[in-house]
């Protein structure tokens, strides 16, 4: 056994000593600095919302011009023929309607109505002819789009709402949060239906479509907002407010805000609602 020479076991203890009392002072910085850490990764993710999630934007409208719709008109679908025609389906038992006619008049060019056991809802074109639902007879029928005669009816479960052509494939609401997804020659249901969220929440009462360059605007029932969705993932990617239309209000709880139809090579749309005696054409701004 060697024996270390008195000096030098000296200085070895006074060195360990000091190591020791270092080791002791950044014993709690280092704690501190790992639970800061901690804290910031957990502030990041709080709520449960991912640092690439984006917010849906918060529109308006631009009300660029005004034209007459007759009073009665219980709107449920609204687009744009080729022509710049508008298409308007109609709701209520024994009133409800196919007709087309010009912005700026009340007299329509073509028109149909609907048996009276049907209530009818949203409506959309197609190579086929004109798709029309209704509410809760399951029954949706296809039309000529020039004559608006009946070329046949299909049946669908649950209630129609809206509906729009977005292509390859027609997507409808059926007043839930989901969009269903059908075939635009058959009316046969396509894949499973998406669910809308809004900040990753459903929003149910989805009604009146239109179909725009990949999206869909929806009315939302007893709403002044239109979303506009990705009908892909159901994320809603903005909301527009049409508090400023300064509609004068109706003494009808049913007329509300319902009907979307943009303007063919523009980005504009006609905008309405169920009993409204008028159609707004607007920019979503």
């Amino acid at each position: 056994m060697t024996v270390m020479p008195l000096l030098h076991t000296d200085r070895a203890l006074r060195a360990l000593a000091a190591v020791l009392s270092a080791a002791a002072l950044l014993a709690p910085l280092t704690s501190c600095s790992s639970q800061a850490a901690h804290e910031d990764v957990s502030s990041s993710t709080a709520g449960g919302t991912s640092p690439s999630a984006s917010a849906p934007e918060h529109l308006g409208v631009t009300v660029l011009d005004t034209a007459p719709l007759p009073a009665d008109t219980f709107t449920q679908g609204l687009e744009v023929d080729p022509d710049g025609n508008l298409l308007i389906g109609t709701g209520l038992n024994g009133k409800s309607r196919l007709l087309r006619f010009n912005p700026g008049t009340e007299t329509p060019l073509e028109e149909t109505t609907l048996e009276h056991t049907y209530f009818g809802e949203g409506i959309t074109q197609t190579d086929a002819g004109i798709w029309q639902l209704t509410w809760k007879s399951g029954t949706a029928f296809l039309r000529d789009s020039t004559t608006f005669e009946e070329l046949r009816r299909v049946h669908y479960d649950g209630e129609g709402w809206g509906l729009c052509n977005a292509g390859s494939e027609l997507i409808m609401s059926d007043g839930s949060a989901e969009l269903r997804h059908l075939d635009p020659q058959t009316f046969e249901e396509l894949g499973p239906r998406t669910e809308v969220t809004l900040d990753g929440s459903p929003v149910d009462n989805l009604n009146e479509l239109e179909c725009v360059d990949g999206a869909v605007y929806a009315n939302v029932w007893m709403s002044e907002d239109i979303l506009r969705i990705d009908p892909a993932s159901g994320v809603v990617t903005a909301v527009i407010d049409t508090a400023n239309l300064n509609h004068v209000p109706s003494a009808d709880p049913n007329a509300v805000l319902n009907g979307i139809a943009r303007i063919p090579g523009t980005d504009e749309f006609w905008i309405t609602g169920k009993l409204w005696d008028e159609l707004y054409r607007v920019r979503f701004e």
